[in-house]
């Protein structure tokens, strides 16, 4: 698959998740099977860029693979301020978020909330395109609500606008992230444009990457919530995608290795204090995999780094 110049190494892509795909997940992602791995959402508004926050999620030092940076607001002019200064830290792909179902991102005209806008969904799209020389992306879902899916409307803009390929979530901002995900409006979309697709939701399973892959037609799978806690997703499903066979789930030894190395890079990627608050959740995602809930409240009830990393190395000692 290919991006504008950049060709992936394989069709699986880490989806944007705020809070999550910073850099130590990206990387470790990388690692272990995904192509691309698309950072944090950041906003458009320059009086944050400055922000610890927004510093962090703009850090791309020594990361390796393909660079993409999403980006989000409403303001075309912003947005193109901010895809070019993306591109000035690093970015070799701009990503626009018109896809987040978050009510503080709606209510600022964000995210998915442009799906009802398509006016300015296209000015967006073309002041961003025309402002950069990296190639440009976008992410959707299906529509406003179930009433009103336009996704087709929209990817036939983005294409028109120069976008480079496209990502679509399964769901629309009303579904937020309940139910299941539709893929009728994804395989829709796909016979309407000639740009890439990629489909995103529910795709947890290497079983469940092959149907969409058939049902739709896209070019690419984009993965988020199932590869919290399970970054190995990439890799099973690229070797059931090419050999039909099932990789055997990570051994214990390695569990170990990738949670504490994991835990090492969120420690020395935020210093101490904010990586340990930030590691909770991602080692409370791998805890509930392996279902060890005690073990997981016992984690988060943990007021040191050094006190998060002799637990886990203990925790594999015992069981």
């Amino acid at each position: 698959m290919k991006i504008g110049p950049y060709r992936l190494d394989n069709q699986l892509i880490v989806a944007p998740m705020a809070g999550v795909t910073d850099l130590p997940f990206r990387q470790l992602c990388r690692r272990l099977g995904a192509g691309l791995a698309v950072s944090e959402m950041l906003s458009s508004n320059p009086k944050v860029w400055a922000t610890e926050k927004s510093m962090a999620r703009m850090d791309h030092s020594g990361e390796t693979g393909i660079r993409s940076v999403q980006i989000a607001g409403s303001e075309p002019e912003l947005m193109a301020q901010a895809a070019q200064f993306n591109v000035e830290r690093g970015a070799q792909i701009i990503d626009i978020n018109m896809g987040c179902p978050a009510k503080k991102v709606n209510k600022k005209l964000a995210g998915s909330a442009l799906l009802r806008h398509p006016d300015l969904v296209r000015q967006i799209v073309e002041t961003v395109v025309n402002a950069v020389d990296v190639p440009v992306t976008l992410k959707i879902r299906t529509g406003w609500d179930p009433e009103h899916r336009n996704g087709v409307e929209i990817a036939r803009i983005a294409e028109q606008s120069g976008i480079a390929a496209l990502a679509v979530h399964g769901r629309t901002k009303q579904c937020m992230y309940k139910g299941e995900a539709e893929y009728d409006t994804i395989a829709a979309i796909k016979q309407a444009v000639s740009l890439p697709v990629i489909a995103n939701g529910d795709i947890d399973s290497p079983e469940k990457a092959r149907f969409v892959l058939d049902y739709t037609g896209v070019d690419g799978l984009m993965i988020g919530r199932p590869a919290q806690g399970r970054p190995w997703i990439f890799r099973e499903i690229q070797h059931y995608l090419e050999t039909g066979d099932h990789l055997p789930p990570p051994s214990r030894e390695e569990r170990k290795a990738l949670m504490l190395e994991h835990l090492e890079q969120l420690h020395a990627f935020y210093g101490d204090e904010r990586g340990m608050r930030i590691a909770r959740k991602h080692v409370g995602w791998y805890l509930e995999h392996q279902q060890q809930m005690e073990l997981r409240r016992q984690f988060n009830g943990l007021d040191s780094a050094a006190a998060q990393r002799q637990a886990l190395a203990g925790f594999f000692e015992l069981h």
